[in-house]
């Protein structure tokens, strides 16, 4: 690998692992909006993958409450099931229509929240809501990567406090991203230069990601819902900056 892919790999395993750490998700949308212009999706996907599982196992000490099974468990069954099921949709839908249109949801939705005085509380559905959400994830990881766009925006209008939500999504993650590794090494596409860039961007993302987790505890949980929702947001923008050029060049 030359000079030119490694400036980036490294600032972009900085900014995001600072980011997850601070915010307990976003590793891979930050994190591609400086890799997905140097590397192909055969090297940033699982780069991502095992970068978010690092930094969320890194940012658990950030989790300053137990988490009840009950809570979890809707999350981490139904979004076991929910990963096979969107490999197999992906053979039949555009990913980048997909994502287009994910992105143009998160854009205006996000942001028509953020303009809100008080947010939406929602209290109704109990686990099985929780479990139907896991499985979107779950689906959206298999489709795209994009397991936690849809269960963050949920535990943030459920109106869990900061440490609720971040413990319970943090786990779900680990278990997801785990489950993600496994596919990507069954399947033969972790290769040797895979490994190579593991070993520049893992060390480059640990002090950030430490960092980020000890500023998490300074955020109200007020603050940590909005900061969520702007993330939300501008993680749509990136998908739809790295989608419509390619509709367009359609």
């Amino acid at each position: 690998m030359t000079f030119d892919p490694v400036l980036p790999l490294i600032i972009g395993a900085c900014v995001a692992g600072f980011v997850q750490g601070l915010s307990g998700f976003a590793f891979g949308l930050v994190a591609l909006s400086f890799w997905a212009w140097s590397l192909p999706p055969t090297l940033a996907g699982p780069l991502v993958a095992f970068c978010s599982l690092i930094g969320q196992i890194l940012g658990l000490r950030a989790v300053r409450r137990s988490v009840p099974l009950d809570r979890l468990a809707p999350f981490v069954i139904c979004g076991l099931v929910g990963v096979p099921v969107g490999v197999w949709i992906l053979r039949y839908l555009d990913p980048v229509w997909f994502r287009a249109g994910i992105g143009a949801i998160l854009v205006v939705y996000c942001t028509i929240l953020l303009l809100s005085a008080h947010l939406p509380r929602i209290t109704h559905g109990g686990r099985a809501a929780d479990g139907v959400v896991g499985f979107i994830g779950g689906l959206m990881g298999g489709i795209g990567g994009l397991v936690g766009v849809v269960p963050t925006l949920w535990c943030t209008l459920r109106g869990w406090d900061k440490d609720l939500q971040r413990a319970v999504m943090q786990l779900f993650f680990i278990v997801m991203h785990t489950l993600t590794m496994i596919m990507y090494t069954v399947h033969g596409v972790i290769t040797a230069k895979t490994l190579h860039l593991f070993a520049i961007a893992v060390p480059s993302m640990i002090l950030p990601t430490l960092a980020g987790a000890w500023a998490y505890k300074f955020l109200s949980d007020h603050a940590f819902r909005r900061m969520v929702l702007a993330l939300l947001a501008c993680s749509g923008v990136t998908l739809l900056v790295g989608t419509v050029p390619e509709l367009l060049a359609r």
